[in-house]
């Protein structure tokens, strides 16, 4: 009787373990993205006027195209609109020292120096939010932890990482299951204002209880699958890591300490 012969090595992994990230900006390390990231929040601070935050807006801008990325981006800015409008409001009416008014209303007095100092505060904002926001969405997140376990980082270092970056896309998924529950339930969430808020306490006592019961469920699992144990986990699958991504982290790295030691000598200001 004749044997069948063995399968490959590489049959019995799934498909995402295999899969390389392709595609431009994507194929980057995560580290790599990282260090990209924390060197436009640098630029975006610590270089003077809207030159900082209007290169790193340009480049996030190119390679979200680039990526296809900028639909998400467009809507992490939305997201961020509440923000910008307290910034622009307090700076508008409240900046110390400011005593050009655009024109007086009763006690209140916008002034010129407020407005062009809150417009320079929500642009550094929408690019730090921007840049942090263009490596999440070209980082899977298996490939993130993956390579944290890699450099040595701790199983509970590697776990809260995790745990916050889906923790928001969880969270909200969430919030849509229990609102399509209630919905079934003859709960009226369209409509008026008050009537939405009317609906906000049946959706907020599950999502809390939910999000609790979740978290002792996520730590029996993890300890069922050996999280205690002081052993280092191997990895099935880890980014790849090329010359090209060591050389753009040093770059940013001696990038992000030139411009700091400049901005502290007073060269740049």
């Amino acid at each position: 009787m004749a044997l069948e012969a063995a399968p490959p090595r590489d049959a019995a992994l799934p498909d995402f373990v295999l899969r390389p990230t392709t595609g431009f900006y994507r194929s980057f390390n995560p580290l790599t993205k990282l260090a990209i990231a924390a060197l436009e929040v640098v630029v975006a601070f610590a270089i003077p006027g809207w030159l900082g935050p209007a290169l790193v807006l340009a480049a996030v801008v190119a390679v979200g195209a680039a990526t296809r990325t900028l639909r998400e981006l467009a809507l992490i800015g939305l997201a961020t609109l509440p923000l910008l409008v307290s910034i622009v409001l307090v700076n508008l009416f409240l900046l110390p020292g400011a005593s050009d008014a655009i024109v007086r209303i009763g006690p209140l007095a916008p002034t010129w120096s407020g407005l062009a100092f809150a417009l320079l505060a929500s642009a550094r904002l929408l690019a730090f939010s921007t840049a942090v926001a263009l490596a999440y969405l070209t980082t899977p997140v298996d490939d993130l932890l993956a390579d944290l376990s890699r450099r040595g980082v701790p199983k509970g270092g590697v776990f809260v990482v995790g745990a916050a970056v889906r923790m928001v896309p969880r969270t909200l998924e969430r919030a849509g299951e229990i609102m399509d529950a209630q919905r079934s339930r003859g709960l009226e969430t369209e409509g008026r204002i008050w009537r939405r808020a009317r609906g906000i306490f049946p959706l907020a006592g599950p999502l809390v209880f939910g999000a609790l019961s979740e978290v002792e469920e996520r730590t029996m699992a993890l300890e069922g699958r050996g999280f205690g144990a002081r052993v280092r986990p191997t990895l099935l699958r880890v980014p790849a890591e090329t010359r090209r991504d060591r050389t753009i982290r040093w770059a940013c790295l001696v990038a992000v300490v030139g411009i700091v030691a400049a901005r502290l000598a007073g060269t740049i200001r």
